[in-house]
């Protein structure tokens, strides 16, 4: 978006910015400033309360993580799932002071929370001269995660718009105080323009987004719409695909953002086929931290022809 453009945007977003629809928004936003202001320890308990807090009152996301957490872990117990989907709860609780932290917080503040391991493998792929693309997956930790890993190197987040309009504003804001500027996923030439100028783009694959340019692959054995993008704008753009995993370590350890070999062989020339190799790669993740993934998105809201709906 151009400058003008966005003086334009944020104009007629102040416009609107006093409705009545927005103060909840702005409310949350609110604590959020002040939330970073906490010692570390206190934004974990306080996000775990109101992790739980969240448990109880949002009763449809809970039922959606719920189902998720059935279908992916049919060896747990039920007790043991439903402990599980608390977890998931509370991790997305303390996400709100990590938010916070991610765009207000002093790089002194960050440096002693997180560590990036495997920088050595950006560089070598960034050595090749036609760009990164920067492959993870949707954790609570996500913001945080890329706020640690641009201390150490330049990237452009890819972005979904959201529906609520404060939210969306505040996002954008927030992620391009600290890192590069946003890409919306349907703009692939702006995409495939920051690839070919040898940039990093950071990119996640794992959310449902229908069945257009989708193939159906295995996520924890139960078939998921999964884009193919990633092997098309590899294709097109000759970039390097540089799987990147971020995690929250136990207690007070901080976090610890983990980048991997470029991924060999890819794209193989077949979609669906690097289409599972990347759900199974993103499912390893996962199953290091399945506490700290978002349960609470619809992962298998796309069916294959003759299924019923699974939510």
């Amino acid at each position: 978006m151009s400058e003008r453009a966005r003086h334009v945007s944020d104009r007629a977003f102040q416009v609107r910015w006093l409705a009545p629809r927005c103060w909840g928004s702005w409310l949350s936003l609110a604590g959020l400033r002040l939330g970073i202001r906490l010692p570390y320890a206190w934004q974990l308990s306080w996000g775990r309360g109101i992790g739980r807090l969240l448990h109880r009152v949002l009763r449809r996301r809970r039922r959606i993580a719920e189902r998720n957490l059935a279908l992916c872990f049919p060896e747990l117990a039920p007790e043991g799932r439903a402990e599980l989907a608390r977890a998931c709860f509370e991790s997305v609780g303390i996400a709100f002071f990590e938010v916070a932290l991610a765009w207000w917080g002093a790089d002194e503040r960050l440096q002693a929370l997180g560590r990036v391991e495997g920088l050595e493998h950006l560089a070598r792929a960034l050595a090749r001269g036609r760009g990164v693309i920067l492959l993870s997956g949707h954790f609570t930790t996500l913001e945080l995660g890329a706020r640690l890993l641009h201390r150490h190197q330049s990237f452009r987040p890819v972005y979904r718009a959201s529906r609520n309009e404060v939210w969306d504003w505040a996002v954008l804001r927030g992620r391009e105080r600290h890192v590069g500027q946003a890409i919306d996923r349907g703009d692939v030439r702006g995409i495939l323009r920051a690839l070919r100028a040898n940039g990093c783009v950071w990119y996640a694959p794992d959310q449902d987004y229908g069945r257009e340019h989708s193939v159906f692959v295995p996520f924890f054995g139960v078939p998921a719409a999964t884009i193919t993008a990633t092997s098309r704008l590899a294709a097109l753009s000759g970039a390097a695909v540089v799987p990147l995993f971020q995690r929250r370590l136990p207690g007070t350890g901080g976090y610890r953002v983990t980048l991997e070999p470029a991924l060999e062989g890819f794209p193989s020339g077949d979609d669906a086929a690097d289409a599972e190799r990347l759900s199974r790669l993103i499912e390893g993740w996962v199953r290091a931290c399945p506490e700290q993934y978002l349960w609470t998105h619809r992962r298998f809201k796309t069916r294959p022809a003759g299924e019923p709906p699974l939510y």
